[in-house]
């Protein structure tokens, strides 16, 4: 299994990076996790947009899911003719929500998708073992244990302190977790991580290594970095574009620590 970060931006796309967008490839099938604000234009630098075989979204904030409006019009305006279906996994509500944002087209989401709802679980997609559980965000969010070949991938997606992502993230070779926040007064609670928070959750799950993603443009990296590494003993790094995570057998868990700021 081999994951591919195409968009690590948190709430909006930054200057360098398209929103919350992941490519996870197993053994030629290609799974895109989220598809936030500026995602689909990166996304084919690493794969063609005939090539998804599935996308999952963890839950309908714009820069989580908002870009599949634009691959619809890839399916279903193609010049060699509307594309295959392609199954979108997401929270009750997808298809409704994702048709009021496309407005007035000659042809729909249900059309290009085959939208189907999450529940907590889990399911199989394709050669994927995925596990779902509800995070603490203000709207129905699902962060997602991926598991192929002995590998596992967890991702927090968006989500406040919550003991689910630490089920959902025990002993996995990787956790992306969200970093929304840096320390300060007066936080929310249900809404976004802080880089210690999310480092917290790892050391309590016992990952292998946390990689820090939804980082916000306000914010400054080399801060969040450091304050997760007061929490967290492992291999600890910062998302970036184009990065790549496990990639093959064992992968994960012998890193050597990449604070590659």
């Amino acid at each position: 299994m081999q994951v591919t970060i195409v968009g690590w931006a948190g709430s909006f796309p930054s200057a360098g990076s398209p929103a919350s967008c992941y490519l996870i490839e197993a053994g030629g099938f290609r799974l895109v996790l989220d598809l936030g604000n500026g995602a689909l234009g990166a996304l084919q630098q690493y794969t063609g947009l005939s090539d998804v075989d599935a996308v999952c979204l963890s839950h309908l904030h714009a820069d989580h899911c908002i870009d599949l409006l634009s691959y619809s019009v890839f399916q279903n305006y193609h010049p060699a003719g509307q594309q295959p279906r392609i199954p979108v996994y997401g929270p009750a509500g997808t298809l409704d929500r994702l048709e009021q944002a496309l407005g007035s087209h000659s042809m729909t989401i249900a059309q290009a998708f085959d939208v189907r709802t999450l529940t907590p679980g889990t399911i199989e997609i394709g050669p994927l073992v995925v596990r779902t559980g509800r995070m603490r965000h203000p709207v129905e969010t699902f962060g997602f244990r991926i598991e192929e070949g002995g590998q596992v991938l967890a991702y927090s997606a968006d989500t406040g302190p919550c003991d689910a992502l630490v089920t959902l993230a025990r002993d996995a070779d990787v956790l992306l977790a969200e970093a929304s926040f840096t320390d300060g007064p007066d936080l929310p609670t249900d809404l976004h991580l802080t880089a210690r928070q999310a480092a917290e959750h790892a050391t309590a799950a016992g990952v292998g290594e946390l990689v820090l993603t939804h980082l916000v443009a306000w914010n400054d990296p080399v801060s969040s970095l450091e304050q997760a590494a007061t929490a967290y003993g492992g291999p600890l790094r910062l998302a970036r574009s184009g990065q790549r995570l496990l990639g093959g057998p064992g992968v994960g868990r012998d890193r050597g620590r990449a604070d590659d700021a």
